[in-house]
């Protein structure tokens, strides 16, 4: 075999072995992969990783991405194509942490296909591109027993929760269906139920039935509602409960909800401070007014947060106009608050995704310390019971850093509110006021030792001695839960009336329309709470777009240099240019004279001082542009040098060490 046949078969073995290198290092890295992002952007959370390990059963998951068209699109599509990517990957994650439970089927869905026509079917969003292209960018997951969920679009927008987006559809895919939610309230929400017989007599006494608040009818078209009385023993086939404005709850009532949260229910509590919504009986000659405030403060220190009495949140800045009477002209009310983007947490799904809520003379929601959730007593057994909960607290609604609290003496100041008055009650604070909380973590019961509630006695014969026909009764201790056994999650809003119809909606030719964000709040939230805890505890991503800090601090560095430059070279530019106007304006005045006159001389260098300046002004300019692409230089010959560098270092050290062996090899040779 001469030398050229044994270089080519060299070659050939050569690349069989980097080929072959290379598919086993591609295989090796699935199994092996370091995330080294700053934000851990392809790590799973450990509630994905908790959903993923409940997995009883086979969940298909097809990723539709017209990826043939995107390169046919124009640049607001192709930027899709990296996008594209991290939800690839990260689904890949997903098959990985499933151990098989998870199938990944990625669709380019072309035109006239089955798979286009699936993905119609499916609900996901067409975006056309040309006539006969179509942009597809969407997830569904469907079950082995058919249960489909989907994502109609991976919109940018929500890129934070795309992990909490794709877990949601799992961890509800494979639970039931349609959630129960229970709402309890001193207030008519529910409206009169009342039908036939009972409907038709009040119709003849000239009385309408009082419909249901339309956040109740919204509810009713996704879950299964039913009203929890205000005096029950005990809450039961509730997933969910809406608590809303609790007056005066007995404490039978308030120790069923304490129980119910801690075996494992989720509850959203609405508490107001004042609720316009309450409208009780008023007298006028009383210079009283009747209570319209709410609280659960016993179990609601229990989750470390108060609200005080008549204390209220404003902020100058989300201040909404409205007339206090008929015929009077809007005007600013302190305690009506128009919520904006500030305003909302960006770290919950809950909050992610709202533009405006309402709310009408909201509480204050404080954090309180452990001490004072046990009651602030010296018994150090108490103090040390109240700092073994884990809790977590984390504001969901709040002011703007320009709000502060402010309050009142009593409710009679707002039965027929000053404005002026109330402006003047604020001072402007440093740091936002929250009026909503979301609660998480391992609660303690807010009735440690039960509740004590009268019962018939056990003798049958025995008889109340006021009144013979009544039984006697007799006094018995209920004891329950005193800590729950896992996580518990519930939301605390310190407003009723941002559920109102009168602020969430708005009467239109074709009925209720819904106005702002104030029913997305409570819908949102219904739907975080129905996912399992691991869902809740989902952290927001960050963002896969990683900016340029150093290039950004370099151009900002060259600009802060040269910009004194800058500025004298545009004055200079700037002030020729006048001069300039002002002689060609006394050219045109004196028109015989210009011509052959000196005026025409100075006109030429003033017109050359300027381009003189502008070609300074280019090469500051210029100056500051080398600056960064000296950068881009640097990482270019560092990225193209750092392989073979590499290589020759290794080689290098093989070189010495093959060296090395060979003295020692000659040495021992020559001494054999």
């Amino acid at each position: 075999m001469n030398r050229t046949i044994r270089a080519i078969v060299g070659a050939v073995l050569v690349l069989v072995i980097a080929f072959s290198g290379i598919s086993i290092c591609q295989d090796l890295g699935r199994r092996w992969k370091v995330d080294v992002t700053d934000q851990q952007l392809y790590t799973l959370s450990d509630g994905t990783k908790a959903i993923l390990g409940r997995l009883n059963q086979p969940i298909k998951v097809r990723l539709f991405y017209a990826k043939t068209a995107a390169m046919k699109g124009p640049d607001q599509i192709r930027y899709f194509n990296n996008y594209y990517e991290f939800v690839r990957a990260l689904l890949e994650e997903y098959v990985a942490a499933s151990k098989g439970m998870v199938q990944l089927e990625v669709i380019d869905p072309r035109p006239f296909s089955e798979d286009e026509e699936q993905a119609l079917r499916l609900g996901l969003r067409r975006f056309p591109i040309t006539e006969e292209e179509s942009f597809f960018f969407g997830l569904a997951v469907q079950t082995q027993f058919g249960v489909e969920k989907t994502v109609p679009f991976f919109s940018p927008d929500r890129q934070n929760f795309v992990e909490y987006d794709i877990s949601y559809l799992i961890d509800t895919a494979i639970t039931r269906q349609k959630k129960r939610v229970g709402i309890m309230s001193s207030l008519a929400v529910m409206g009169d139920d009342v039908t036939g017989y009972m409907a038709q007599m009040m119709r003849m006494q000239g009385q309408q039935p009082k419909p249901a608040w339309t956040i109740v009818e919204q509810l009713r078209q996704k879950y299964e509602v039913t009203e929890v009385a205000t005096d029950v023993n005990d809450i039961n086939d509730v997933d969910i409960l809406v608590v809303i404005h609790p007056k005066d709850l007995p404490e039978k009532t308030q120790f069923a909800i304490d129980q119910f949260i801690l075996k494992g229910g989720r509850a959203i509590v609405c508490v107001d401070p004042h609720c316009i919504a309450d409208r009780p009986q008023r007298n006028p000659m009383q210079m009283t007014a009747e209570k319209q405030s709410s609280d659960l403060d016993r179990i609601i220190r229990a989750w470390g947060l108060q609200m005080p009495a008549n204390t209220f949140a404003g902020d100058r800045s989300l201040l909404l106009e409205a007339p206090l009477a008929a015929n009077q002209r809007p005007q600013p009310i302190m305690g009506f608050l128009g919520l904006t983007t500030p305003c909302f947490s960006k770290e919950k799904v809950i909050t992610a995704d709202l533009n405006e809520v309402r709310v009408l003379f909201a509480g204050v929601l404080q954090e309180i310390a452990p001490a004072d959730q046990a009651g602030g007593g010296d018994d150090p057994n108490q103090v040390a019971a109240a700092n073994e909960p884990q809790i977590t607290r984390t504001p969901l609604i709040m002011t703007t850093e320009k709000g502060n609290s402010w309050s009142v003496g009593s409710s009679f100041e707002l039965m027929f509110p000053d404005p002026d008055k109330l402006m003047a009650k604020f001072i402007e604070g440093n740091k936002p006021v929250p009026m909503g909380y979301l609660v998480t973590g391992r609660f303690q019961s807010s009735f440690p030792d039960g509740i004590e509630i009268e019962v018939p006695a056990a003798d049958a014969n025995d008889t109340d001695e006021d009144d013979p026909n009544e039984p006697k009764m007799v006094a018995r201790q209920i004891t329950g839960l005193k800590e729950a056994t896992a996580d518990c999650a519930v939301a605390v809003f310190s407003d009723v009336d941002f559920l109102s119809d009168q602020m969430a909606y708005a009467q239109s030719l074709f009925g209720k329309m819904v106005v702002g964000d104030n029913s997305a709040l409570l819908i949102n939230t219904i739907e975080d709470l129905s996912g399992s805890g691991d869902l809740i505890s989902i952290r927001s991503r960050g963002n896969y777009k990683r900016p340029f800090t150093v290039v950004d601090e370099i151009e900002q560095q060259a600009e802060k240099e040269t910009a004194d430059e800058v500025a004298l070279i545009n004055a200079q530019i700037q002030g020729f240019n006048q001069e300039l106007e002002n002689l060609v304006n006394s050219g045109q005045a004196e028109q015989e004279e210009v011509i052959g006159s000196s005026l025409l001389e100075k006109k030429r260098q003033l017109e050359l001082k300027i381009r003189e300046a502008q070609r300074q002004l280019r090469e500051v300019n210029a100056r500051r542009r080398e600056r960064i692409e000296q950068l881009g230089y640097m990482l270019r010959r560092f990225n193209m040098g750092l392989v073979p560098g590499v290589v020759m270092l290794i080689a290098l050290v093989l070189g010495i060490w093959r060296s090395v062996r060979r003295r020692h090899y000659i040495s021992h040779a020559s001494d054999a």
